[in-house]
This record gives structure tokens, sequence and C-alpha cells, in this order.
């Protein structure tokens, strides 16, 4: 058997597939979603942009203020049973949010109260979903499996980004979203299906504040994992900035409005569709250091709209960059999930995404003031250059230049026989 057709003999698995259709169903409902509400909230009577700000600043919020949180409950109660919860939280604020723009009654402190229930709810999916790998896939293919995994949600990402407009068009904001409801509802059947595991650490007798300082100590101790997230705290600030408010200025100045900029996006989705493809085949000796020199493709599309390129060049910029950053994803989670011990994975991953997307909302504020003061374009090349110098100084980290993947084949499990994260208590 070839080795691709091996590694998608995973979907076969009851448990793994059932994981495939709850994260890639997930992932159709967190790309169609925002679209509806934006649309939704800006056709409510008095609606604008400062309301739909406010709605969206309602979801953002608690979801990095909760990913700590999330880890340790992740860490702590079967990783499924919370997952089911994460995809049933969704189900009710989207179903919430639907029937009251149906209705026409949309108080916004109640848009906002259900707004916080889906930022909670990626707060609690997030963080499972590197510490449910080693529970439904063998340890040789871990990879294989982030990799299916990222190549279905890059397949519902773009479907729903590209079908969501239409059906808001079509049928309204409003049963759009009690559309995304019944997506979110599937997802959550899927996550039930996962099977009954193991409670993957302790179930009570320590508080969350002790189970969090365990999770850093985990987290601390591993210089390779603080330091590419340190580095990302700084991409991130730059890429928000880039990517939510100095992209989007120069393609409606200079290359003709959102039809451009969707094209960049577009370049990017697919881009990052070739990247896990191409993560289902590289094995490199040094994961680290091969996905931390990708991710300085991230600056490509930034560095070329700052150069004033044509729009083509910055499409395939755009291509790069998805590509580069969706390889990186996968050799990072397979990294992760190989040396950090399941029972404190999920706190680890939370660590990685509170620490990685902290200073995401401090680029979107300096944006603003950046394109007044520099202009957009220079602005833009800034960007682009904390992006390249956030990998190069986290090429001065010797473990991160040498940290190998574990040499030699390692015996493969069969389903059912997977071990699992050991219970401290029993």
């Amino acid at each position: 058997m070839s080795p691709l057709r091996d590694d998608l003999t995973l979907l076969r698995e009851r448990r793994f597939a059932s994981l495939f259709g709850a994260r890639t169903l997930s992932m159709l409902g967190l790309a169609f979603a925002p679209v509806a509400l934006a649309f939704g909230v800006l056709d409510l009577p008095g609606g604008d942009a400062g309301t739909l700000s406010i709605v969206v600043a309602a979801e953002a919020v608690p979801h990095v203020l909760g990913l700590l949180l999330g880890g340790v409950v992740a860490d702590r109660y079967p990783r499924r049973f919370v997952m089911f919860t994460g995809e049933c939280l969704s189900l009710i604020a989207w179903l919430g949010i639907g029937t009251m723009l149906i209705t026409g009654w949309a108080p916004l402190p109640v848009l906002c109260a259900f707004a916080v229930l889906t930022g909670l709810a990626g707060a609690v999916v997030w963080p499972v979903l590197s510490g449910i790998i080693p529970e439904v896939a063998p340890r040789d293919r871990f990879q294989a499996a982030n990799a299916l995994l990222a190549v279905g949600a890059n397949v519902a990402r773009i479907t729903g980004l590209v079908s969501a407009g239409a059906v808001v068009v079509l049928i309204g904001p409003g049963w759009a979203l009690i559309g995304a409801a019944l997506v979110y509802a599937c997802a959550a059947t899927f996550a039930w299906r996962i099977g009954s595991t193991p409670r993957p650490g302790r179930e009570g007798g320590t508080s969350a504040v002790a189970e969090l300082r365990e999770g850093w100590q985990e987290f601390a101790s591993r210089q390779w994992l603080w330091v590419v997230v340190a580095q990302f705290a700084l991409l991130v600030l730059a890429w928000q900035g880039a990517h939510t408010v100095l992209g989007p200025v120069v393609a409606q100045a200079e290359l003709g409005g959102a039809g451009a900029w969707s094209a960049i996006l577009t370049g990017e989705a697919v881009g990052m569709l070739v990247g896990v493809l191409i993560a289902l085949r590289i094995r490199p000796r040094r994961p680290i250091l091969v996905a931390v020199l990708l991710t300085s493709t991230t600056a490509v599309p930034y560095l070329l709209l700052g150069l004033g390129a044509p729009l083509p060049l910055i499409v395939l910029g755009g291509f790069l960059m998805g590509l580069g950053m969706d390889t990186f994803t996968v050799l990072w989670q397979t990294t992760m999930q190989r040396e950090v011990p399941p029972e404190a994975l999920s706190r680890v991953a939370s660590y990685d995404a509170f620490g990685s997307m902290v200073f995401g909302p401090v680029g979107v504020l300096l944006a603003g003031p950046a394109a007044v003061h520099l202009g957009a374009r220079p602005a833009l090349l800034v960007c682009a250059g904390l992006i390249v110098l956030s990998s190069l100084l986290a090429l001065l980290s010797p473990q991160v230049r040498t940290l190998r993947a574990p040499s030699g084949p390692i015996t493969p499990v069969v389903e059912g026989d997977y071990p699992l994260p050991v219970d401290p208590v029993g």
C-alpha cells in the first residue's frame, strides 16, 4: 500500500473519522457564520460598524481570555465530551442570534451575550484539538492525522467563504445563521460519536490554578516551545495589523477594492490546502527548524503589497503564505503531540494559543495610526520586516535548530489499543 493510501486508511477508523467529521463541520460553521452575523447586525435598525465591532469584541475577548481555562478543562475531563460541549455552545449561540434577527427583536446586550457564548465555545474546543489526537490515532501517524484534519478544515473554510455571501443574499442572514446552527448540531453529533475515552487527567482534587501551574511548568521547560510562541506573539501582532487593516486599505486604494482582496485571500486559502497536502508527505528530521523557516513566507504578500507589486504577483504571495503556514501548523502540532505528556497536552496547547494571540488586538489598534502617519504601504513593509525578524530571532534558540523527530519506524497499533493518557490519580 502506498504511503498516501496508508494515511487515508485513518478515515476508516471510527474514532478518527468521527473527529474528522466534527472538525470539518465545525470549521464550515466558523467560516460561514461570521459573514451572516456581519450582514445581519448591519441590517438591524440603527446597526452600523460600531454596533458590529461591539458584538465582535464580545466574542473575541472571552475567546482569548478563556483559552487557559479551556486547556484545564480539556486535560481534566474526557475530551470527546468537552468537544461536544463546545459544539453545543456554538449551536445555542447561533440559533439564538439567528432567531433574533428573523424576529427583529435583537437588543444589543442579548446579542452580545450570545456572542460571548461563541467565544467561549472556541476557547473550549481549540485546546481539545491538540490533546485528542493521541486518543484517536496511533503514534506513528500523528502527522498524517493532523494533516487530514487540516485538509478537511481548509476545504470547509473555502466552501464557507465562497457560499456565505450568496446564501445570505438568497435567504437572509437570520435564516443563514439557523443553517449554521444546524451545521454545529451535526458537528456535535460527530463529536459524540468519537466514543468514550478515559479522562485524560485529574477529575478533581486540585484547583484550576494548580493545574494551570503544572501546565506552565510543562510549557516553560521546553525552550523550543516557548521561543516559537514568543515568535508568534510578534508575528501575529504584525500579521493582524497587515491582514485586517493595512492590506484592505491598499487593495481599496490601488488594486480595485474588495474583488482584489478576495483574490488574495483565495490565493491564501488554496495555498493552505496545498500546504497540508505537502505536510502529509514530508518527514523532516528537524521539524521545528523547518517549521520556523516556513513562517517567514507570511511576510511575502505584505512585502509585495508594500512595494506596489501587480495583483497576480500578490495573489501568488498569498498562496505562498498559506502554503507555509499550514505546513508549519501540521509540523508544530505533531511535534507537540510527540514531545508533551498527553495528560498536559491541552493545557500546553492553551498556553501556545494564548501566547500567540495575545498581542493580535494591539496590532489592529496600531495599524490605523501607522497608516495615517507612515502611509499604508510603508506600514506594510514594517509589518513584513517584523515577521521576518521574528523568524530570525526564533532561530537563535539551539532547541529550535536541533530538536529532532524520532528516528526509525514506530510500531503501529490497531484501533482500540492506542496508548491513552495515564491517570495520575488511578
